[in-house]
């Protein structure tokens, strides 16, 4: 193999450990968000089946733990509302199944009859497609699987009991909204800081590879951002809805806003990261520059740290501001138009920062020494 094919074989190896730590770390940041929904909904759907076995001796209460996970799950939006459009779609549609089974029979035809009864009786009770979703695959299930015993009704009574214990669950743990992308928040930050961190590693001791490794860093890291945004604008759309919530709707529409001011600062790093290579590979960067790129990484840190808790970023603004001061090309960096170069798109990057921090675009503007 030559030289450039190594080279290359390399390259795509450490992309590919860098893709799969991202990777990784999103998913940890996932599990942190939903492990305590997943275990409610399993813990209520234990419950219903106990329930159906125990209290109404149905021999395999089937519908009851279906309709209870169903109406849970792991969503973070667990208002009364959608939660009994679930409940009550699943119990539509096992009651419709089973009212059809027992009266004609199972079959192709009767299939397609169950399906549409549900789906009218659905849409007639209520305007929400959850219910009526849940009513027309409900029938279906039931009409496609034999009859457990239970009685002529049993497997409607699972229903309901299923949907009753998630209704309980869903007044009794109230959730969040704001925890799941405080979470991604952080996770997301806490990735721009990670490429902040090997680029400054990279210039000071001009090392190519830690530059490329910071470059592939971020390239990786797009789907924890694209996460994060997705999250918090679903998130404020849900507290627009559920009047508990609106208190909230201020904290979750800004992390929107820094949602999209944290995906321009990755690319704004990207591009500096893609800058740098080059300058390192020639020698051509001063210390001054990686000392201000790790002053960058260091507030990012404390910016990932704010967000993931819910804090106002003071400290991350307050050293952001400090950097800005110091972002004079022809001091930081004098007689060297290939580093001034790079302070230039340093410069973009703190601005972005700044106002992810929540200082205004005219504060973090001026923030910068004037050129």
């Amino acid at each position: 193999m030559s030289v450039r094919g190594e080279a290359r074989a390399l390259t795509s190896q450490a992309l590919l450990r860098l893709h799969l730590g991202s990777r990784v770390r999103a998913g940890w940041a996932r599990v942190r968000a939903s492990w305590a929904l997943i275990l409610q909904a399993s813990l209520a759907a234990g419950i219903a089946y106990g329930i159906g076995q125990h209290v109404f001796g149905h021999e395999m209460p089937f519908f009851a733990p279906v309709a209870a996970w169903l109406a849970l799950g792991f969503s973070r939006d667990r208002s009364m509302r959608r939660v009994a459009e679930l409940a009550g779609g699943v119990a539509i549609g096992v009651a419709a199944g089973d009212l059809v089974v027992h009266v004609i029979g199972s079959g192709l035809w009767q299939m397609s009859l169950v399906l549409a009864g549900s789906a009218l009786v659905g849409r007639f009770l209520d305007r929400g497609a959850l219910l009526t979703t849940q009513a027309g695959v409900q029938a279906i299930v039931i009409v496609g699987l034999p009859q457990i015993g239970g009685g002529p009704f049993g497997r409607w009574i699972d229903a309901v009991i299923g949907g009753l214990v998630a209704l309980a669950f869903a007044l009794l743990t109230p959730t969040d909204p704001r925890r799941h992308p405080r979470t991604l928040a952080r996770a997301a930050v806490q990735e721009l800081a990670t490429v902040l961190h090997g680029l400054a590693r990279g210039l000071r001791s001009g090392s190519v590879e830690d530059v490329e490794a910071a470059l592939l860093t971020g390239r990786a890291s797009q789907p924890a951002l694209d996460e994060w945004r997705d999250s918090a604008r679903s998130a404020a759309e849900l507290v627009r809805l559920a009047p508990a919530h609106r208190r909230h709707r201020a904290e979750l529409d800004r992390s929107v806003d820094e949602a999209v001011l944290l995906d321009r600062a990755m690319r704004n790093a990207r591009v500096l990261v893609r800058r740098s290579v080059a300058a390192v590979d020639e020698g051509h960067v001063a210390p001054a520059l990686g000392d201000a790129v790790a002053s960058a990484a260091r507030a990012t840190d404390d910016l990932a740290a704010a967000l993931g808790a819910g804090h106002d970023p003071r400290a991350a603004r307050d050293a952001l501001h400090a950097l800005a001061a110091t972002l004079d090309p022809h001091v930081l960096v004098p007689d060297d138009w290939k580093s001034q170069s790079l302070v230039l798109l340093l410069r973009s990057l703190v601005v972005d920062l700044l106002e992810a921090a929540r200082a205004t675009p005219a504060e973090a503007r001026t923030a910068l020494p004037e050129l």
